[in-house]
């Protein structure tokens, strides 16, 4: 079927195109919040402004992801491109060289600290465009992730508990919008929980500046930050949900209660059936553990229940929820014992349900993706530089191009109207969607780039179901945002 056998190449004489036409309407949504600007008056590591200022390599690095570029030297790709220069209204960005200086000029943590609470201060104008029901409940995540290398001469890395060199970032999220809030690079060596309680003050700070009613915390059993967790109870309007290790006392607890307290948990179905049901498929996994007398670990049901404890450091007891499973040991078709696993869940929320700690707990696991999008979507940890803070500074600069993703969505207008619902659902769909599936559909478009004496016109010479999304975002740009 792939017939085509006469192919001959030729250049247009005064014809110019680039492959990423989506990069004008994020450099737009860029221009209209403030980002370049605020950048520049905050952020101060250059000493002369000859040609770059901060804000040139900052957007160089979050453009380079969004243009397809996997690492730090791909810039050299863009700088040459003419058409790219163009339809970004510049003479010159900066080469890969130039870019891994301004990196290194990150010596401290203040610095980069700084960096990410300016990013943050534009975050705030993009929130302010939201609807009321937007500002409900902000859900803070924490988690650690371990992020390798392979150079030897790396400063201020280290090796990991699972044998690995390189950093331990911590990430500090929104699950409501999938946003980065605060990235901070550490050694491998470190534990996971370190420096999480000022972040998380932080972040706290952030998202009451930005209107939310109600904060949520969640983290797994490293991230119960008992000395915090009083002040956090007495604040009011924060809510956490930490996991807390099944030791042998807390499980002698759960064993303890009578089995009136047990209540059988149900699991809601994972999607809902617009059609008819389908049959499930034949479970091959499941059928080659028994033929090969592997151990087979076959959950049968699960049950919840509840009791006070008071941690050591804490001067009040909270609700503690207890998930316990019942796991049927198998090997072939052979059964050979059952027993319980528990799991245990520190809330300060009295209002919910067993149930819907266990849910809300278990929705944290929802960051993972987005750190997996964070170092294998925009490549942010990658460790291209030489020290740990020059690392962190690339993390910073790298992971924005995903948080301008999630603004282009919040940003995304869905006005009263016939298309509302439609719109809407865009808005969502494109707020969840990975980064390759963004770039692909919104950004990595020919486009024809015609330069006159007033303007920069983007001729999109393809088309694809995002198109119209894409236009609809560059004219809600060139509208003044709600203050």
């Amino acid at each position: 079927m792939l017939a085509a056998r006469n192919i001959s190449y030729e250049l247009a004489d005064r014809t110019r195109a680039i492959g990423c036409g989506g990069i004008g309407a994020v450099h737009l949504l860029a221009t209209q919040v403030g980002l370049a600007r605020m950048i520049d008056r905050h952020v101060h590591v250059l000493k002369r402004h000859l040609p770059y200022h901060e804000s040139d390599h900052v957007l160089s690095l979050a453009y380079n992801a969004m243009a397809g570029g996997t690492c730090i030297e791909d810039l050299e790709r863009l700088r040459n491109d003419e058409a790219y220069l163009d339809a970004l209204g510049t003479q010159r960005i900066p080469d890969p060289t130039t870019a891994g200086d301004f990196c290194r000029r990150f010596e401290n943590d203040r610095q980069i600290v700084q960096l990410m609470e300016t990013i943050n201060e534009t975050r705030l104008g993009v929130w302010r465009q939201q609807e009321e029901s937007f500002f409900r409940q902000a859900v803070i995540d924490a988690d650690g992730t371990i992020a390798p290398t392979f150079g030897e001469c790396k400063a201020g890395m280290n090796i990991s508990y699972d044998g690995q060199w390189g950093y331990h970032p911590l990430v500090i999220s929104l699950a409501n919008t999938k946003e980065p809030l605060y990235l901070v690079n550490r050694p491998a060596n470190r534990p996971s929980h370190e420096q999480a309680d000022d972040y998380l003050d932080r972040a706290v700070t952030l998202c009451r500046r930005g209107g939310f009613k109600h904060i949520l915390l969640r983290g797994d059993t490293d991230f119960m930050q008992t000395w915090k967790l009083d002040g956090w109870d007495g604040a009011g309007d924060i809510t956490f949900i930490f996991g807390a290790d099944a030791r042998k006392p807390m499980i002698a607890r759960a064993q303890a209660l009578p089995d009136t307290a047990w209540q059988r948990l149900e699991r809601p179905a994972r999607y809902q059936v617009k059609t008819q049901p389908r049959a499930r498929p034949h479970n091959v996994k499941e059928q080659v553990v028994r033929d090969k007398q592997f151990k087979n670990f076959v959950l049968q049901w699960e049950d919840v229940a509840q009791f006070e404890h008071r941690p050591d450091l804490c001067g009040k007891s909270y609700r503690m929820i207890v998930l316990r499973k019942r796991i049927s040991v198998e090997k072939g078709q052979e059964k050979l014992f059952e027993e319980y696993a528990y799991f245990f869940y520190l809330t300060n929320d009295r209002t919910s349900t067993m149930e819907q700690i266990v849910f809300g707990a278990n929705d944290r696991c929802d960051q993972e993706n987005l750190i997996e999008q964070l170092k294998n979507g925009v490549g942010s940890m990658r460790n291209p530089l030489d020290n740990l803070h020059s690392n962190w500074a690339y993390m910073v600069m790298a992971s924005l191009a995903w948080t301008l993703k999630a603004w282009c969505a919040l940003l995304l207008p869905a006005p009263p109207g016939r298309w509302q619902a439609v719109h809407r659902e865009q808005k969502q769909s494109l707020l969840k969607m990975e980064f390759k599936t963004f770039a692909a559909g919104l950004i990595r478009l020919p486009c024809q780039i015609i330069r006159t004496s007033r303007r920069i016109i983007y001729r999109l010479l393809s088309w694809n179901p995002w198109t119209t999304t894409l236009l609809r975002l560059a004219q809600a740009t060139r509208r003044p945002l709600r203050c």
